[in-house]
């Protein structure tokens, strides 16, 4: 079988990642010789090198590093024949913890080039056209991801302190949401649209999401007080978030959310300039992923419904 490993050497902890270009080196070598890796140099050159394995037809192609290098490799493979394997090495894997993928690179590797693997197909999402596959969020949201991407030390307490220092100095707005015809308006600290159930780290910003399902999981966080999201915070983790007063969720195919200027948003923890409407989409089963033979997160009829996954250019 041909692969392409893509290496992004800047995800999560770097040491551990230069680790792993040496471990990826030594097992292409005695388990995958027909295999290449290739490395990364900066934004965008994980999709181009996705598209080149595409285009000279690779079944596989693994991405090797947090879930901003697996939606640079997604992009490209999109409503294609070849399928997505994960080798998480960022600070919060959400797709990958949400299909029970295995977290350590020994295991990983071996499932990215198992011939009993599943290839599945699981729904993505757009925002103005620009593709998500865990999920996408604006106001607090976003303002996290952007101060946490300038971080040069990554994991979850860094992580948590940043949320912290965000959320003392971040402002709610006022959102205009709008779905299956009925449209609210929320004065919101953040809006989240989740396709799996959580951002990664097992914080459940939308229990019971899936990612087969057809559908995306709006999730709105009124404006609150310092105590209140600290609360919110411990319910992230125990997976009752949707039953605070403070949360509004909607799930559905299509959103409008239109706020009164533009403002940055983030797909997958990257962040983007974002006009003030923003038009949300799912693409049911549009993108084919490697996962283990027992995944339950994705149902066994979507394996079916791959045999004749059709070649499209995006």
């Amino acid at each position: 079988m041909k692969l392409r490993f893509i290496l992004n050497p800047r995800s999560g902890r770097r040491f551990r990642t230069a680790r792993l270009s040496h471990r990826l080196r030594a097992f292409i070598a005695e388990r995958a010789p027909e295999a290449e890796l290739v490395i990364t140099r900066g934004p965008g050159h994980a999709t181009e090198l996705a598209r080149e394995a595409v285009a000279h037809d690779c079944p596989r192609i693994v991405a090797v590093g947090g879930d901003g290098t697996m939606n640079e490799v997604a992009q490209a493979l999109l409503h294609t024949h070849s399928a997505l394997a994960l080798v998480p090495c960022g600070s919060g894997n959400g797709l990958a913890l949400h299909l029970g993928l295995p977290l350590t690179a020994d295991a990983a590797l071996e499932l990215a080039i198992s011939p009993t693997a599943r290839i599945a197909a699981i729904d993505t999402g757009t925002v103005n056209g620009q593709p998500f596959f865990n999920a996408m969020g604006l106001g607090l949201d976003a303002d996290v991801a952007g101060r946490f991407n300038r971080l040069t030390r990554r994991g979850l307490w860094n992580y948590g302190r940043t949320a912290l220092a965000a959320l003392r100095e971040h402002r709610s707005e006022s959102c205009q949401i709008t779905c299956g015809g009925h449209r609210e308006e929320i004065d919101a600290l953040l809006v989240a649209v989740a396709n799996s159930d959580q951002y990664g780290n097992r914080a459940l910003i939308a229990p019971g999401a899936r990612v087969d399902d057809g559908m995306l999981d709006l999730v709105a966080v009124r404006d609150v007080g310092f105590a209140a999201a600290a609360g919110l915070a411990v319910r992230l983790f125990q997976g009752s978030f949707d039953r605070s007063p403070h949360v509004r969720s909607w799930r559905g195919a299509r959103f409008l959310i239109e706020r009164r200027a533009p403002g940055v948003f983030h797909t997958d923890g990257e962040t983007h300039a974002g006009a003030a409407s923003l038009q949300i989409a799912v693409h049911p089963r549009s993108l084919r992923l490697v996962v283990p033979a027992d995944c339950t997160a994705i149902a066994p009829a979507e394996d079916r419904l791959t045999a004749g996954f059709a070649l499209q250019v995006p």
